[in-house]
Formats: structure tokens, sequence, C-alpha cells
């Protein structure tokens, strides 16, 4: 377990968020006084549903796979844009009543 102050923490959050999602512990001290262990979150579903799931869920008419491919075009960037960020061309639209 890492041990760190609450300051050099601070200043190196996603190193200690790095270590602690590859399993390692931080513990984080004020002024001396353990204050916070971090851990890493377990239990957590996955961002993949497994074939199981998925055919479940087509069981209860959830949802229905699909049976072609990604089309080409979607897959090609979109036109590149020249002149202002939108954001400035939004804030303009707004100071003039849109």
């Amino acid at each position: 377990m890492k041990v760190a102050n609450l300051s050099r923490a601070k200043d190196d959050l996603s190193r200690y968020v790095a270590y602690v999602r590859k399993g390692g512990r931080v513990r984080i001290m004020v002024n001396g006084v353990p204050a916070a262990d971090m851990v890493p979150v377990t239990g957590l579903p996955t961002d993949t549903a497994s074939d199981e799931d998925l055919t479940d869920l087509e069981r209860h008419g959830v949802l229905r796979r699909g049976t072609g491919g990604i089309p080409p075009e979607i897959l090609r960037p979109g036109p590149k844009l020249r002149g202002e960020p939108s954001s400035v061309t939004v804030a303009a639209e707004r100071a003039d009543g849109w």
C-alpha cells in the first residue's frame, strides 16, 4: 500500500488513480492521520455483455441482434470544417437572441 499526503495526492491524482486501477491501494493522510483509502472498485458490470446475456435479452424481446456489418460510409471521417469554433458561433448566436 502506498501512503500519500493529501496535497501530494491532489497534485498526482491521475497517477494514483492509474495505480489503483491496476489493483494497488493508496492511503491518504491529512496532517499525519489516515483520512481515506483509495481502493479498486470491484463488482462493476463489464462493458460487454456475454453471449448468454444477449440471448436472454433476445428471448425476452428486449433486443434484436443485427445481421449485417457496419456500412463503410459510417466509418469515413466527416468533412473538415473551417472558420470559427462552434462554441464561439453558438455564443454569438445567443447574444443575437437565438
